[in-house]
């Protein structure tokens, strides 16, 4: 009697602990499908980033009126979003950016006047850097790409080397090196104004493959392109979508 209470004993405990194991495992994989399912969508903040890049490109300020209230709601700070515009003007140009910002004074002042007081945020943080800006520039377009670049220059930058100290000082030092946004909400930001303005495929391409390598999903940048897509043209459209086809297919 004694052996088998014993025997009875240990097939309890046994069945008790396959029970633990199995819920363990299955809460660890619910677990697992909902970090997932967060990293698998762009956030709020990512999305108005977007929206209020690609229609300060388009010079759609009429809709970036609504974009720039809805971003305010998204809980993006003052000073991220006039870092947005100031970065965007890089690839479309001062005056484009330059109405983008205007715009968002006039968001701003009515909703003043409506007693709402949206918080600045953080300054940049002061760079304590010894390195010339071309060697800081340098340094951070290798941190984007993960790569070396100390091979040969490329034919741009052969035919016209001024364009490439323009580059690296001012667009890779001066502006990326500025942290009140991250390298990914740069990225959608380029991003979002390259496919915007159009006819710059390879260049879409380029800065996808950073979003990439930056730890974008495909998945995120297939929603880039749809949230794109509510205010640019289909064409421009369809050649984002084979850019980031034909990109992938090379990561497969």
């Amino acid at each position: 009697m004694k052996i088998e209470r014993l025997n009875i004993y240990y097939l309890k405990s046994s069945v008790l602990l396959w029970i633990v194991i199995t819920v363990l495992g299955f809460s660890s994989h619910v677990a697992a499908q909902a970090d997932a399912g967060e990293t698998a969508t762009l956030n709020p903040q990512q999305q108005s980033l977007i929206t209020i890049a690609s229609l300060t490109a388009k010079g759609d300020l009429e809709n970036l009126e609504t974009a720039l209230a809805e971003g305010l709601e998204a809980d993006l700070t003052v000073n991220q979003i006039k870092e947005a515009m100031v970065h965007l003007y890089a690839y479309c140009g001062f005056p484009r950016s330059l109405r983008g910002l205007r715009t968002f004074i006039k968001v701003l002042d009515e909703r003043k006047a409506k007693g709402i007081e949206d918080p600045i945020g953080a300054e940049a943080t002061p760079i304590e850097d010894n390195r010339s800006k071309y060697e800081k520039g340098k340094a951070n377009l290798e941190e984007l790409v993960q790569r070396k670049l100390d091979g040969p220059p490329t034919d741009y930058a052969q035919f016209a080397p001024i364009i490439e100290v323009f580059l690296k000082e001012h667009l890779f030092a001066d502006i990326f090196e500025r942290d009140i946004l991250d390298y990914r909400q740069r990225e959608l930001v380029t991003v979002s104004v390259l496919v915007t303005i159009g006819g710059v495929e390879p260049m879409v391409r380029s800065h996808m493959n950073i979003c990439l390598i930056q730890g974008i999903t495909p998945e995120q940048l297939e929603e880039l392109i749809d949230t794109v897509a509510r205010n640019v043209e289909q064409e421009k459209i369809d050649s984002a979508r084979e850019v980031l086809s034909s990109l992938l297919k090379t990561k497969e």
